[in-house]
């Protein structure tokens, strides 16, 4: 029977003491443990930052790539096995910022992966720059003048089709490990924004910023299948700030729509160069 412990690393950890990831690591673990998932029926796909050292921390199949292209590489690993779990895992930089493109592909397509964004509203591995989703006026020393306009990813999610989005925080362990679940159990590509205060360099919204606005969606009667109602929820921020899970729909995924894995996951079909020699053929 797998345990907490399967999933344990030893590894020294390098976040700053009090940091969000630690909940979060937390809170993924016990989902995984709680589905019976194998560390060897994962597949930790991260970019660069301090949300993709998550992967370092824990036991699983891990490949570490550049930074914004998370979901790039999690969907050619998807395609390749459709077997493995895949977690994508970044920050709000490079989810949000390099990696929106390919987080807007990937939400279209319906790939079958879980994406969990580390949303912490500033560059932490790189000392306190602002980031796309930095509050309006945010000042950092990138910004002395105060952040521009923020970005809304949610909303993007949404018009994009997104199947499943959801928002966690990372003050709220049992919670955000109930969303995690969920993600993980959908059919289809799930998003979850994931609160999650940075003590070092992000001193607006902190565990206590956040305590005086969350509330939960499933303690007010909400309806996650609602399209426009799930957009409405996106547009809160302020005075309240909506966890939960905040829409759902099923629809085809992406990888049932390739003729080629049909027959079995690319991994395990054979290897025949010589189908190809019609095609070269073409260009001789």
């Amino acid at each position: 029977m797998i345990t907490v412990k399967d999933y344990a690393e030893s590894m020294p950890i390098a976040w700053c003491p009090g940091c969000g990831n630690f909940a979060i690591l937390q809170a993924l673990r016990k989902a995984l443990v709680d589905l019976g998932i194998e560390p060897h029926q994962v597949l930790f796909v991260s970019g660069i930052g301090q949300a993709p050292k998550l992967p370092h921390y824990t036991h699983g199949n891990v490949f570490d790539g550049l930074h914004g292209r998370t979901l790039a590489t999690a969907t050619g690993a998807k395609i390749a096995n459709n077997k493995l779990v895949v977690i994508g895992i970044d920050g709000d930089g490079g989810a949000y910022g390099e990696g929106i493109g390919h987080l807007l592909a990937t939400a279209r397509r319906n790939v079958n992966i879980t994406y969990m964004a580390h949303n912490n509203q500033v560059y932490g591995l790189t000392k306190g720059q602002a980031s796309p989703t930095s509050d309006l006026g945010f000042v950092t020393r990138t910004t002395p003048l105060g952040a521009g306009q923020p970005l809304n990813p949610l909303a993007l999610a949404i018009a994009s089709e997104v199947s499943f989005l959801a928002r966690g925080f990372a003050g709220e362990i049992q919670h955000l490990s109930q969303l995690l679940k969920m993600a993980l159990e959908h059919r289809g590509f799930a998003l979850i924004d994931i609160l999650q205060p940075c003590v070092s360099f992000n001193h607006k919204n902190t565990y206590q910023w956040y305590r005086e606005r969350i509330y939960k969606l499933e303690d007010e009667g909400y309806d996650p299948s609602d399209k426009i109602g799930a957009f409405a929820k996106t547009q809160e921020w302020g005075d309240r700030i909506p966890i939960g899970l905040i829409y759902r729909k099923e629809r085809p995924v992406y990888e049932e729509q390739l003729p080629a894995l049909k027959e079995a996951p690319l991994v395990k079909q054979k290897i025949a160069p010589t189908q190809f020699e019609a095609l070269f053929e073409e260009f001789m």
